[in-house]
C-alpha cells in the first residue's frame, strides 16, 4: 500500500461538516489541502492544522482525489466547471477522483459525472448522515454511488476515515438519491409525530408518558426515540441539523418523485407543512423548532 503522504487529496467545503471531515483525513496524515469560498475559513484550517489553503481551484486540480462537502449540487456544479473560469475542470489532472459528499440532487449528480468523464476523471456520490458529532469521531453512516467500481476501491480508505459504515446503493446518483429519501422518510415522521403529541399536550396527556407508550409501540420512531423527549418536550431545540437543510433535502426527495413519474401526495404534503415553518423560522434554526410554527388551533 502506498504511504498516505504521498496521496493528495484536496478538501472543497470547510464548513461545520467539512471542517472535522478534513482534521480526520489530516490526522491520518495524507497530504491535505483544503478551499472554501470563504478563504478565511480555508486559511484558518490550515493555520490551524498545518495543511495548505489553496489560492485557486486550479490547485485542486493537481489532486489523487478531492473531496466536496457543499450546500447542494448547483454550488457543486459551479465551483467545479464554472468558478474562476473553469479553473478546477481546465486543470483537472487524468484519474483524479471526486468524491461528492453534499447533498445534492442525484439527476443533476449524473450530468456532473458526464462533465467530469470527459476529463477522465471519475466521480462517484457519497452523502452523510450523522451530524457533526459523528463527523469529529468519524463514524458517519455514507450512502455511495458509483460507476467506477476500480475508483470506488481506490476512495473506500479515504471514505472509512470518515465514516464507519459504508453502504454501497448503486450507480452515480443513487447515494445522493438514498440521502434524500431517508430524510423525507425523517420529515415525515417529525409531522406525525409532531402533530400527535400536540394533539395529546390539549387532550392532557402527560407527554413524557406519552413518548415512553409510543416507544414500547407500534408508533415508535427515531423521533419518538431520540428528538422528542430532549429536544421538543425539555425545550433544547438542538438537534444539530438546520431547518433549511432538511427542507432542501425533502425538496430534493420530491423532484426525484417526479423525475421517476411518481404521485406522492403525502411527500408534497411534507414539504408544504416544512416550508410553513422556514418560512418563519429561517434557514439556520434547529429542524425540531418546527412543532412550535404546527402548535395552532384549526381556524387559524
Amino acid at each position: 500500500m502506498s504511504d498516505v503522504r504521498e496521496i493528495k487529496v484536496g478538501f472543497i467545503g470547510i464548513g461545520n461538516m467539512g471542517w472535522p471531515m478534513a482534521m480526520n483525513i489530516h490526522e491520518v496524515g495524507y497530504t491535505l489541502t483544503v478551499f472554501d469560498l470563504d478563504s478565511a475559513r480555508s486559511e484558518s484550517f490550515a493555520v490551524e492544522t498545518g495543511a495548505r489553503s489553496a489560492v485557486s481551484l486550479a490547485e485542486l486540480g493537481e489532486m489523487d482525489f478531492v473531496i466536496i462537502m457543499l450546500p447542494n449540487g448547483h454550488v457543486v456544479r459551479e465551483v467545479l466547471i464554472e468558478t474562476e473560469d473553469g479553473a478546477f475542470i481546465q486543470h483537472a489532472q487524468k484519474g483524479c477522483i471526486v468524491i461528492d459528499m453534499s447533498s445534492a440532487e442525484p439527476t443533476g449528480t449524473r450530468s456532473l459525472a458526464e462533465e467530469l468523464a470527459i476529463k477522465e476523471v471519475a466521480c462517484i456520490d457519497a452523502p452523510v448522515s450523522g451530524g457533526v458529532a459523528r463527523a469529529k469521531l468519524g463514524t458517519l453512516t455514507i450512502m455511495i454511488g458509483a460507476e467506477d467500481k476500480q475508483a470506488l476501491e481506490k476512495a473506500k480508505p479515504l471514505l472509512q476515515i470518515m465514516g464507519d459504515q459504508l453502504f454501497e446503493t448503486g450507480g452515480i446518483g443513487a447515494g445522493h438519491a438514498t440521502k434524500a429519501l431517508n430524510n423525507l422518510i425523517a420529515a415525515t415522521s417529525f409531522v406525525a409525530t409532531s402533530e400527535a403529541m400536540l394533539a395529546a399536550k390539549r387532550f392532557g396527556l402527560d407527554l413524557d408518558t406519552f413518548v415512553d407508550v409510543v416507544n414500547v409501540s407500534s408508533g415508535q420512531n427515531f423521533m419518538t426515540d431520540k428528538v422528542m423527549k430532549d429536544h421538543v418536550i425539555g425545550e433544547k431545540y438542538a438537534t444539530g441539523f438546520a431547518m433549511g437543510l432538511l427542507v432542501k433535502d425533502v425538496g430534493i426527495a420530491n423532484e426525484l418523485c417526479d423525475a421517476v413519474n411518481m404521485h406522492a401526495p403525502l411527500s408534497n404534503l411534507v414539504l408544504k407543512r416544512w416550508q410553513e415553518a422556514l418560512d418563519v423560522k429561517g434557514f439556520s434554526a434547529d429542524n425540531s423548532e418546527a412543532i412550535q410554527i404546527w402548535d395552532r388551533n384549526t381556524q387559524d
